[in-house]
């Protein structure tokens, strides 16, 4: 339980960003699953389409540290490759 009145805000605070960054990987999941099922569905357009709606996004979980610079590399190698288009991976750039 928090006492001083800093720990409480800490802990108000807390929740509202674990509510934030539950939704922000809620919806990079998402974006995940539509890759996977595009890819599972054999369709090029659609996997294609739905492989670089998604890269944005998580893109956008490592910058606001949902999500490790790895770990999106290793997912975006990972669907690039089962996409099997590999135009589709970005150049390099620090984060």
């Amino acid at each position: 339980m928090a006492n001083t009145p800093q720990s409480k805000k800490r802990a108000r605070q807390s929740v509202r960003r674990q509510d934030v960054n539950k939704a922000r990987r809620s919806r990079i999941r998402t974006f995940l699953r539509k890759v996977e099922e595009a890819i599972a569905s054999g369709n090029q357009e659609t996997a294609t389409a739905a492989l670089k709606a998604a890269q944005p996004e998580l893109a956008r979980g490592v910058t606001k540290g949902i999500l490790h610079k790895n770990t999106l590399a290793r997912k975006m190698s990972a669907d690039v490759a089962r996409e099997g288009d590999h135009r589709l991976i970005p150049e390099q750039t620090e984060v």
